[in-house]
């Protein structure tokens, strides 16, 4: 009996080599171009959700079926019950099962298992490390793909790309400025944390905006660094929205948790309290060169954008929205096509 590969699992875009993000790109564009082939037929898809989605679960509903696949979504909150993740653990707790047995069970009714874990939320150390997608990743035996972890988002960030490519075609040298905007819902930065490395690694020069205690996770900074120095291009944090802004090329408005309090419930909303001027308008756009704008959405109109930026012409967040459809399209037809 020959023996079974293991499978390609999509757990941050930055494992991928570049080629093969390129790849994934060009054939996104194609299939948006034209339909793609029935080549998901017979392949059904599990959809495990431990938080809520919109676009995400849409998305790859209608991406699985247009390729003539099947999907099974599943939601925590109502489809199944609390799983343990820990290693070794003695589960006298609250959950019935384990991830292991659970992953090696949906291996034999599923061809691949996208996953939005959710974070246990008390510390940042301990959630960064992504433990539960990890674990997910170990024991299925079809590949997984994540749906947006604490640290990574490799789905937005290929679509993010492939909507900057067609706004701007080569990418190499154009100015990416990530501005924190003011939300009393602020996202984990897996967004921003996965389009940070690809940006650079497409040679983009790239600035965080953010207030003092907004800094994105320190590993992960000096992975960009590291990737900027390699690709001769640049990096540069500031806590001033101006100079984030200025030349930019494409402002992608986000807002995210301080990971200094994270955790703390109390001290992340005062923080939040003395930063709630950080709302891209008009005139922080005209700044930039001709600037864009992309936001991952949802968006909180004329509290994180105005909503003259969001209905405007240089608006990207619609054609961000759907090209999540195209470029999940191309991670499946490469993780599951015939």
């Amino acid at each position: 009996m020959a023996e079974q590969r293991a499978p390609v699992h999509l757990i941050s875009l930055h494992e991928l080599k570049r080629n093969q993000v390129d790849d994934l790109l060009d054939l996104s564009m194609r299939l948006k171009r034209r339909a793609g082939k029935a080549s998901l037929s017979g392949k059904t898809v599990g959809l495990l959700f431990f938080r809520g989605s919109l676009r995400t679960r849409t998305s790859l509903e209608a991406a699985t079926t247009q390729l003539g696949g099947n999907t099974i979504n599943l939601s925590a909150a109502s489809d199944f019950w609390e799983l343990e993740s820990a290693e070794g653990s003695i589960m006298d707790g609250r959950a019935p099962e384990h991830v292991k047995d659970a992953a090696a069970v949906l291996s034999c009714y599923v061809n691949a298992l996208a996953i939005r874990p959710k974070p246990a939320g008390a510390s940042w150390s301990v959630d960064r490390r992504d433990a539960e997608i990890r674990m997910w990743a170990r024991h299925a035996r079809v590949p997984v793909i994540n749906m947006e972890s604490v640290l990574w988002h490799p789905l937005q960030a290929l679509a993010d790309l492939m909507t900057m490519r067609e706004s701007l075609g080569d990418l190499r040298g154009k100015k990416l400025a990530f501005v924190w905007t003011h939300s009393p819902t602020p996202a984990n930065p897996a967004a921003v944390h996965s389009l940070l490395l690809a940006a650079i690694s497409q040679g983009m020069h790239v600035r965080v905006g953010a207030p003092a205690g907004y800094e994105l996770d320190s590993e992960v900074m000096s992975q960009a660094q590291a990737l900027a120095q390699e690709n001769a291009t640049s990096i540069l944090s500031t806590t001033s929205m101006p100079e984030a802004a200025r030349g930019a090329h494409v402002v992608y408005a986000r807002s995210w948790h301080s990971l200094e309090d994270y955790g703390n419930p109390t001290l992340a909303a005062s923080r939040r309290s003395r930063a709630n001027s950080w709302m891209i308008d008009e005139k922080l756009m005209a700044s930039g060169a001709e600037a864009r704008l992309m936001h991952a959405m949802p968006v909180r109109r004329n509290l994180e954008v105005t909503d003259e930026v969001l209905d405007g012409p240089r608006s990207l967040i619609v054609q961000q929205a759907e090209n999540r459809l195209h470029s999940q399209k191309a991670v499946l037809s490469l993780l599951l096509g015939s």
